[in-house]
């Protein structure tokens, strides 16, 4: 039993070491590898004691991941405390950090082309058709990752994994 909970415990640090790169806090990230590890809804209490956390960093987290479709908030016969159980599913998980990256990372700089790029199309000149000319194909290349983005996001599994397995065996 010690050596499970060592290696649950190491999970849970890496898990929370890899969550800045995916868009998310340490914290967000470690209350996700946590409740996706547990077998039982967990109360606030329980992560908090568990993580190590504050209460606040326990709700934000749990707000965070919740908004996202990854944890979901449980109700258990006879108690008053909410619980909180974490999608087991990678798949899910997947599909719901690709649809928040693309939210926090792609649309952004799809809004800063769109307003760069509107005005810049009536400009003369050589140099202001190169910078119309560049914003154009970042544009192209960004609304295609924010278009495949989507697809992955909102497919279902089987469909996903059968274009990749496709796209695999068209580059050999």
């Amino acid at each position: 039993m010690e050596d499970l909970q060592r290696l649950k415990d190491e999970f849970i640090a890496e898990w929370g070491a890899l969550g800045p790169a995916w868009g998310m806090t340490r914290t967000v990230a470690r209350t996700h590898a946590l409740l996706m590890i547990s077998d039982d809804p967990l109360t606030t209490d329980e992560i908090m004691d568990t993580l190590s956390v504050s209460r606040g960093g326990a709700h934000g987290a749990l707000k965070d991941l919740t908004a996202m479709g990854i944890v979901k908030r449980v109700v258990r016969k006879g108690e008053r405390k909410e619980s909180f159980l974490g999608e087991k599913d990678p798949w899910k998980v997947f599909c719901a950090v690709m649809r928040e990256r693309k939210r926090r990372e792609v649309e952004p700089v799809l809004a800063i082309l769109d307003r760069c790029l509107d005005p810049s199309i009536g400009l003369k000149g050589s140099e202001a058709q190169s910078f119309t000319d560049q914003l154009e194909r970042l544009r192209e290349f960004v609304g295609v990752g924010d278009r495949v983005m989507e697809e992955i996001g909102n497919s279902e599994r089987t469909l996903v994994l059968k274009w990749m397995m496709g796209l695999v065996k068209a580059g050999r």
